[in-house]
């Protein structure tokens, strides 16, 4: 009788342990899919292994989302700090011609000259050298075509005014 006992909460154990680096996995790369859909699985599959009653069953669910959280701020945690490296932020500059370019530093366009390919209210879209971005008026609205020069970078806000 104890062996059998024994035998399901070890096996409940291993669910546990799949489950959470499954759903590790998951958080790391969002997307919720097969590792994360798995990961619930396996919980599910472990509670119902250890879970006599339905109390304790949700006393052992609380323990698993307090634990989940507790791994989503640690992992956050390293995220933030760069000590993992997420696959869904952009880091390196893409090749100009596709038209990408990464926002890690615009200050080079400063003073640059363009044109308003949309209407700005007072955000819009201007061109320049060949490369769309999204920039923003002084307050005021600028028509389509008109003349612009970029006088303020503010990290990935480019503050453009009309060329009198």
């Amino acid at each position: 009788m104890f062996g059998a006992i024994d035998g399901l909460f070890i096996l409940a154990i291993i669910f546990f342990i799949v489950g959470f680096f499954l759903i590790g996995i998951e958080m790391v790369v969002p997307g919720f899919s097969v590792p994360g859909v798995a990961g619930i699985i396996c919980l599910l599959v472990g509670i119902f292994l250890v879970a006599d009653t339905i109390q304790e069953g949700a006393i052992i669910t609380i323990i698993i989302l307090a634990l989940l959280g507790i791994m989503l701020a640690i992992i956050l945690g390293l995220l933030s700090k760069g000590k993992l490296k997420s696959p869904i932020i952009l880091k390196e500059e893409q090749i100009k011609e596709k038209g990408y370019i990464s926002s890690s530093d615009l200050n080079y366009l400063l003073g640059k000259q363009g044109i308003a390919t949309t209407d700005l209210r007072p955000t819009g879209t201007g061109n320049f050298d060949e490369i769309e971005f999204d920039v923003i008026s002084e307050g005021k609205y600028i028509s389509k075509d008109t003349k612009l020069v970029i006088f303020k970078v503010q990290g990935s806000k480019l503050m453009v005014k009309a060329v009198v």
